[in-house]
């Protein structure tokens, strides 16, 4: 038997649907992985529907509910695993507490989906407030080991507009700490197409004897006609728990990742469309992710999204 995998999750919680830990927790346990959850908000629903209601965790509670499992010596972790903050104070306290856990626990992987913004019809926008990107840019990034921005995220941590493959996977994201980096989408021309969403990852890892190593991967999936809420938190749950299984295969734990994603999305639309009936937009409580009915998937996805080494 594999020796237990604990992780500590730090995301958005949503009483109905599935974004935040609720996204990350379900895939993460069938995987094998041991998940304790804080909660950085508590709402009755994701923002992408007309009313929301809840609270916000700041940083003296975030702290508060730390020292908890301090005083009781249950906070050895192996990953935490961070998304979608609003509050620098409460960032800069995820931070403090990556390092410690990292004092306890040298192998300790830190997988950051630092969620800030998006593009829509080729323009980006911040959906968080600005004074976070310089706390992820200066303090999170750099002791984060696997990030997953989406492009217009990897452009405000550079401060470089990606205009091509090559921009993408530059060492400029490496460079700042993390050695795995996976642009989980971009609106890069697809070599299959413009019906095809492209991937980036890139892994680097430093040997003993001071060499390098990088592998470099593009992956390439057919592009899905609704707007869903979650993907990135399960994209991010998915990977820690595919890069744990294959350790030096970035392009075997991508493969997978998107595969997963890819059978969870079909179903979600397939299912979306039938109960919005012949003709009718799926709104949002039809859309959300079709999670439990895909458990089979997550846990042995038929691999059906190739990726490229590049």
């Amino acid at each position: 038997m594999e020796p237990e995998c604990r992780v500590l999750s730090i995301q958005s919680h949503v009483v109905r649907g599935y974004v935040g830990n609720k996204a990350a927790t379900f895939p993460l346990q069938v995987l094998g992985f041991e998940v304790d959850t804080v909660n950085s908000v508590q709402f009755s629903n994701h923002t992408g529907y007309a009313h929301w209601k809840g609270q916000v965790l700041n940083s003296d509670e975030l702290h508060e509910l730390y020292e908890g499992l301090k005083l009781n010596k249950v906070n050895q972790y192996d990953y935490v695993l961070t998304g979608y903050t609003r509050d620098t104070s409460f960032l800069a306290m995820v931070v403090d507490i990556v390092q410690e856990l990292k004092q306890q626990n040298s192998n300790l992987v830190y997988v950051c989906d630092p969620v800030m913004g998006d593009k829509w019809n080729g323009e980006g926008s911040m959906y968080v407030p600005k004074d976070l990107l310089p706390v992820y840019r200066d303090k999170v990034v750099p002791v984060a080991d696997i990030i997953t921005p989406n492009q217009f995220e990897a452009e405000l941590l550079t401060g470089r507009k990606i205009y091509t493959e090559k921009d993408a996977l530059e060492d400029m994201l490496h460079a700042m700490g993390p050695e795995t980096v996976v642009i989980t989408s971009s609106d890069l021309q697809a070599p299959l197409g413009n019906d095809y969403l492209i991937a980036l990852g890139s892994h680097r890892k430093t040997k003993a004897d001071g060499t390098r190593i990088t592998q470099r991967i593009r992956v390439e999936s057919p592009k899905v006609d609704a707007v869903f809420v979650g993907t990135g938190d399960l994209f991010a749950a998915m990977l820690l728990a595919w890069t744990h299984k294959h350790p030096n295969n970035l392009k075997v734990a991508c493969e997978k990742t998107v595969s997963a994603m890819q059978h969870v999305l079909q179903r979600t639309i397939k299912s979306a469309k039938v109960q919005a009936g012949e003709g009718n937009k799926p709104n949002s409580a039809q859309l959300e992710l079709r999670m439990v009915q895909s458990k089979k998937d997550i846990e042995n996805p038929e691999i059906i999204v190739k990726a490229t080494v590049l």
